[in-house]
């Protein structure tokens, strides 16, 4: 012990009397736990402070002093009960008293009345949290989005312009994505370096399904094979063939009361409104639907689904699908919209696309016009595809931020697909991506199998509940979908969390560590 450092601390200690100008009142005493926690570290121990451990024990109740700070005063109470764990003696420097003032300097000036004991329990809670989070945060350095990979993307649009001798202002048009869409595979080798394999495979898959990718989505594929999230979307692939069973129904043909319309529950419906996508993806569930050639679908028989709506007056909930709703011209969008809106009983409509991140070009100022005026008569929920962070590049980014603006919600449906998003890293981070970027993350489709062509791309349903469960008590509650079955209407498959059940009570099980939680219940016979 050095006891000039000695005189040095209890001089401190006394300088911290009145630091903090809030009356304690004279009857005031520590909390329970505080008390035990100021025992604790005063407990005689045989080993005297090092001069270094003085220095840092003057320094920080000199920081108090300086910084009138709670947080120091947690940090006084952090180092003296490391110190105390360590064998060290502090009784040379503290009695009960001092520290029991500084414990209620901190409990009385904080605004909600927190304790000592109270923080300190709270900081190691969340450092037993952090450790959950931690393999995450590492391994998400690696799993990149669109939006850190910037460079590398405009390189490959570089390089695909050039190849399909696409200019500049053609490249930025919905018209010209459209115009060098990529629906061959000759085409598709001039946009990427696949594999003669590859190639012949594409071409033999290409007899039975149609591909289509634009050149922008081409743009994002990082390595031209199945490993490939991207690739592995857009690019059909030999499993497609091998995996083919029996052709069924499209699930329109059990479901359609009314021409263009789907409807499986009393108060929402589908109106199918084109078969048509900027992108053909191959775990597609309406791959029946979608057939062999684009259609144009005539005015009448959109105004057969609107008439049967209109009749219909359950109907509250409009969804207007395809294919691609976006597909279709503004002046359609404009005139279905119009439609919807002036019917009393309909209240709310949603239009589903991929386009966001498959043609982010799109989305031109007229579509986000007639969605804004059509918002405000009635809400307009926009649900989307976005299936990995990869997606979200920084022109989807800038087209989310202003569809965001324009209607009331954006909604992402992730498909559970294997070598897309079958990881707790992938999942987490797509859904965090989702949420920084204006996108309500809201299902998760388990990979319909209903079609046996992407039997390949299923997950088990066990892998799908582990990754969802695992996002509770680790990441936004509101980034974190629900877990969806899609097989005669949509079924939950998230595990409960409710172990045993008693008269008054629930034991849970947390999601996050499988620790067990008794919870008060009420006595269901009391409930009436």
């Amino acid at each position: 012990m050095n006891f000039m450092e000695k005189e040095k601390i209890s001089q401190a200690i006394k300088n911290l009397d009145s630091l903090f100008g809030k009356n304690i009142p004279e009857s005031s005493s520590s909390d329970k736990k505080t008390a035990a926690l100021i025992r604790g570290i005063l407990e005689s121990k045989n080993n005297l402070l090092s001069e270094e451990e003085e220095k840092s024990l003057l320094l920080l109740l000199e920081n108090i002093q300086k910084n009138k700070s709670l947080q120091e005063i947690i940090t006084l109470f952090s180092y003296l009960q490391e110190m105390s764990s360590q064998g060290k003696n502090l009784n040379p420097y503290f009695v009960t008293n001092d520290l029991e003032k500084l414990a209620l300097m901190h409990e009385y000036t904080d605004e909600h009345g927190v304790t000592v004991a109270g923080r300190l329990h709270a900081l190691g809670l969340i450092k037993e949290a952090n450790k959950r989070t931690a393999k995450y945060l590492e391994q998400k350095k690696e799993e990149y989005s669109g939006l850190e990979i910037r460079e590398t993307l405009e390189e490959n649009a570089a390089r695909i312009r050039k190849n399909l001798n696409i200019s500049q202002e053609e490249w930025d048009s919905y018209a010209g994505q459209l115009k060098y869409r990529i629906d061959d595979a000759d085409t598709l080798k001039k946009a990427l370096d696949l594999e003669p394999q590859v190639l012949d495979e594409i071409r033999e898959v290409n007899k039975s399904y149609r591909m289509r990718l634009t050149p922008y989505w081409a743009s994002l594929i990082l390595k031209a094979d199945k490993s490939d999230p991207i690739f592995l979307q857009s690019v059909p692939t030999i499993e497609m063939i091998k995996n083919k069973g029996d052709d069924l129904p499209a699930v329109a043909s059990d479901h359609s009361p009314a021409r263009l319309i789907d409807q499986l529950y009393p108060q929402v419906l589908t109106i199918k409104s084109t078969n048509m996508c900027a992108m053909y993806c191959t775990h597609c569930l309406r791959i029946m639907h979608i057939g062999k050639k684009d259609q144009a679908i005539s005015r009448d028989a959109y105004r057969e689904s609107i008439s049967y709506i209109r009749s219909n007056k359950n109907i509250r909930d409009v969804l207007i699908t395809g294919g691609d709703a976006f597909t279709l011209s503004n002046e359609n969008i404009k005139w279905i919209l119009s439609e919807l809106d002036e019917i009393d009983h309909v209240k709310t409509k949603r239009l589903g696309t991929r386009l966001p991140v498959t043609t982010p070009q799109r989305i031109d100022n007229e579509l986000l016009e007639i969605l804004s005026a059509s918002n405000e008569k009635k809400p307009i929920r926009v649900p989307m595809q976005i299936n990995c962070a990869r997606e979200i590049t920084p022109k989807s980014k800038e087209v989310l931020g202003k569809l965001s603006k324009s209607v009331s919600a954006l909604l992402d449906q992730i498909v559970l697909l294997k070598g897309v998003n079958d990881t707790k890293t992938k999942m987490w981070k797509l859904c965090e991506t989702l949420q920084e970027n204006y996108v309500r993350p809201y299902y998760v489709f388990n990979c319909s199998p209903r079609n046996k062509q992407f039997s390949h791309l299923r997950v088990p349903t066990e892998v799908g509940q582990e990754i969802i469960e695992s996002m509770y008590g680790n990441i936004s509650g509101d980034a974190i979908p629900r877990y969806i079955a899609a097989q005669g209407g949509k079924i939950p498959l998230h595990r409960t969390n409710v172990v045993k059940r008693s008269k008054n009570s629930v034991t849970l099980k947390r999601p996050w560590d499988g620790s067990m939680t008794d919870y008060p219940d009420r006595d269901p016979s009391s409930y009436s």
